[in-house]
């Protein structure tokens, strides 16, 4: 075969399909950014996305705002109030939040005990009252500065935890994380349109247009979703670059470690199995680091969901960083779809009715029935006394009865 007629073959058909591509191709790629720009712009405006899946970070992130306050409590003024001087932080806070006055509250109380107790206190009102949705667009706001104003006191008592805890409440202010599972969500129903805008604010109705907050909703799905991507994939590559990562015995150490030992005859049961210690360590990072492609599909979002709960399940007991783990697992919580939610929020409906309705349940006597009790209302012990006594039974239209004027 002559070399040149091949490459005067190819070249021919080289230019053929670019004159094709010059005169179809941008009308093609055209019409995908259109139809890309379509899909995203409805995904984005016209309904609120994850709306089960921010309620439950809400909820998640106040019961752990809960439980840093209250166990660490007895120990307020030593972590954060005037027995923490030690420290060197209340003369110069490392942290640049405690001179910024949104977030000086607590710095400035830090030297009154009674005063920084009590803020210390309403921190908590105000967690409680978000877990509940109670007046959420005002509470929300509230408590993310507080809580910042707590928790950037004390640089050296702070984790990565905090920084993820921080980013998500700010989030949440821009969501309506009290549409579902509030006692916001109850009063809507009864918001009137006409209200005004004030009144609807305080009733937790919307204010603004619908398409604007659904924007600003969906966008937060899309923040936190980018923001839980880069934590985790950060911290895969940050590990794959490490020795002892890279062997499988990376996990054996922190578990030996006092500081995060809570339960030292776990962690050596744990870390006593090598293959175990291995699959960890490189079962961490792998996951951590597919996690954002996982999303994806289902197929592969919910076991790389459960693996996620278990290895901050882990991490909370092995580790004794509850706290920490609860607020990851609270933001993991928007990546469960909204039906599922809703078919265990069924299923616990349903158990507590069946659990209602199988107790045994006594009637009261009706002066209606001239005396008689009807044996629907008696449980099997008072017919079995009844009939050991002699006592004669009489046919009703609806069951067999006792006649009580016959009873001793």
């Amino acid at each position: 075969m002559n070399p040149m007629k091949v490459l005067r073959s190819t070249a021919a058909t080289i230019g053929r399909i670019w004159r094709n591509f010059w005169s179809e191709g941008p009308r093609y790629l055209l019409l995908v950014l259109r139809n890309v720009l379509v899909t995203l712009d409805g995904w984005l405006m016209d309904s609120k996305k994850a709306t089960y899946g921010l309620a439950v970070t809400r909820m998640l992130l106040a019961i752990t705002a809960l439980g840093l306050l209250a166990t660490n409590f007895s120990t307020r003024f030593y972590t954060f109030g005037s027995a923490s001087a030690w420290t060197g932080e209340l003369e110069s806070p490392r942290s640049p939040f405690p001179g910024i006055w949104l977030f000086s509250a607590f710095h400035e109380l830090i030297q009154y005990d009674v005063l920084f107790t009590l803020l210390y206190l309403f921190v908590g009102v105000l967690a409680i009252a978000l877990l509940l949705g109670y007046r959420t667009r005002i509470v929300l706001p509230a408590f993310w500065v507080l809580w910042v104003s707590l928790i950037e006191l004390q640089d050296m008592v702070s984790d990565q935890g905090d920084n993820i805890f921080r980013i998500a409440l700010l989030g949440l202010v821009f969501a309506d994380s009290s549409m579902r599972w509030s006692l916001d969500a109850r009063r809507r129903a009864r918001a009137a349109a006409s209200a005004s805008a004030i009144s609807r604010l305080w009733q937790g109705a919307p204010v603004l247009p619908q398409a604007l907050t659904n924007l600003s909703h969906n966008l937060v799905v899309v923040i936190l979703t980018c923001q839980v991507a880069f934590v985790y994939v950060a911290g895969a590559l940050f590990k794959a670059g490490g020795t002892v990562w890279q062997n499988g015995t990376a996990v054996y150490y922190p578990l030996h470690v006092a500081r995060f030992a809570p339960w030292p005859e776990l962690s050596e049961l744990v870390s006593a199995w090598a293959p175990a210690v291995a699959i960890a360590s490189i079962g961490s990072i792998l996951i951590q680091l597919l996690f954002p492609g996982a999303l994806l599909f289902r197929w592969t979002r919910i076991p790389v969901l459960f693996a996620m709960v278990g290895f901050h399940f882990g991490i909370a007991v092995l580790m004794g960083l509850p706290w920490f783990s609860l607020a990851m697992v609270a933001i993991d919580s928007i990546f469960v779809r909204d039906v599922t939610w809703q078919r265990i929020a069924n299923w616990v409906r349903g158990a507590g009715r069946v659990r209602r309705q199988s107790r045994p349940r006594r009637s009261a006597p009706d002066d209606s029935d001239n005396g008689v009790i009807d044996a629907r209302g008696a449980t099997d012990g008072d017919l079995a006394e009844a009939d050991m006594q002699g006592v004669p039974m009489t046919a009703g239209s609806k069951a067999w009865v006792p006649n009580v004027n016959q009873l001793p």
